[in-house]
């Protein structure tokens, strides 16, 4: 059984950092397109980031790149989403979606395989 869960999220500060999780188990990590998708109330579902299986390469969102890191640690099978920087704007659902597939640099979902969501709110 294939199964993703997100941790980490919670209450932080504009300008501050939070680091999200996303365990992974019954599937190679490092053998699957794997990546972040946040959702807030009224607004369009995004794709935040996303690595690819092929090579390892990252790839972000217009409106976190330079702020958002993700990694992999195959060890622990465990993605994550290192978020520096934050803004009001980035207040969402945090969800870890797997087996995606990426075009022209952009993280889509394929096949429905997503984690329940870790919420993360940024106010002062």
């Amino acid at each position: 059984q294939e199964q993703l869960v997100e941790s980490g999220g919670g209450l932080v500060q504009p300008g501050g950092s939070l680091r999200l999780s996303c365990a992974v188990s019954g599937f190679d990590l490092d053998r699957t397109n794997i990546g972040w998708f946040r959702q807030a109330p009224g607004k369009v579902h995004e794709g935040v980031s996303c690595i690819s299986r092929l090579d390892g390469t990252t790839y972000y969102a217009d409106s976190v790149k330079g702020r958002f890191t993700i990694s992999r640690d195959s060890a622990k099978n465990t993605v994550y989403l290192q978020m520096d920087r934050l803004k009001p704007d980035d207040t969402a659902t945090y969800y870890c979606a797997a087996h995606l597939n990426i075009v022209n640099g952009r993280c889509y979902d394929a096949m429905n395989k997503w984690g329940k969501g870790t919420l993360v709110t940024v106010s002062s």
